[in-house]
């Protein structure tokens, strides 16, 4: 077969190199993939965990039903991750010298400035934290319960006879609640332009954009889910100084891998 191949080659040249050609493709296409589904979901890991929007979830979800809220932060953070990647996107119509440089001049920078705030912070960072996010929650709580009071009073109790009537209005309720709303706006509006965005943008411009997608949407799940499970302990237990200079350090490494691959690296 081998022979066959040769023989193929020199005769015609193109029909022989057409298959490997569609082989190596296909293999760059995977591993282009991969690498930014990997990339990804190591930033997003290092990034949420222990930042605003896992608190608001590991505080809410003690308070409330763990799928709802679970459902209402992924819900923003999903969005709020397509949308970087869309916009990652559209800044591929810069040359991509230009997005190489600046993309690598942004790892460094977030990496140094995350080894400062690691190597500055007390001990108890987790739970200063914690305690503002708690503080705004429970101004949240009070409006939604003078919300309710007022609703109830408009209303007067009256009920819906019709048993149809009663479960959409139930499934909505459940859906569009106040509290579904509080976590979806509270966690969407923490996301927004926070540095888990912007690695984002930066990583949809330079690496292959569904591998990005997936690995940061895993990796948002994966934070959110061990938030509404068991967020006050995991924010006991580990150390937030510690995930920061742990972060900082995979910035750092993300930035010397952009510049050992080039600008030409993913081609």
């Amino acid at each position: 077969r081998v022979r066959e191949a040769v023989v193929s080659t020199q005769s015609t040249g193109a029909p022989a190199a057409a298959p490997y050609q569609d082989f190596v493709d296909s293999y760059l296409a995977q591993a282009g993939f991969w690498h930014g589904f990997v990339v990804s979901l190591a930033v997003i890991i290092v990034s949420e965990i222990g930042d605003k929007t896992f608190f608001i979830a590991a505080i809410m979800a003690m308070k409330n039903p763990r799928m709802l809220i679970f459902s209402a932060a992924i819900s923003a953070l999903g969005i709020m991750h397509v949308l970087s990647v869309v916009l990652g996107l559209a800044t591929t119509i810069i040359p991509q010298v230009y997005t190489f440089y600046a993309a690598t001049f942004l790892f460094v920078l977030f990496g140094v400035r995350m080894l400062y705030e690691g190597y500055h912070m007390d001990a108890d960072e987790g739970q200063e934290e914690l305690e503002q996010v708690q503080m705004e929650l429970k101004k949240k709580e009070e409006e939604i319960d003078n919300q309710k009071s007022v609703s109830d009073l408009e209303s007067g109790g009256e009920t819906s006879a019709d048993p149809t009537s009663s479960v959409i209005q139930s499934l909505l309720k459940a859906v569009f609640s106040p509290i579904f709303l509080t976590a979806f706006t509270m966690t969407f509006l923490a996301e927004w332009g926070d540095r888990s965005q912007i690695t984002t943008i930066i990583l949809s411009s330079r690496e292959d954009p569904w591998g990005v997608c997936f690995g940061g949407i895993l990796g948002h799940s994966l934070c959110t889910a061990m938030a509404v499970i068991g967020g006050r302990m995991i924010a006991q237990k580990i150390s937030v100084r510690t995930v920061t200079l742990i972060g900082g350090c995979v910035f750092l490494l993300f930035a010397v891998s952009s510049l050992y691959s080039g600008p030409a690296g993913d081609e």
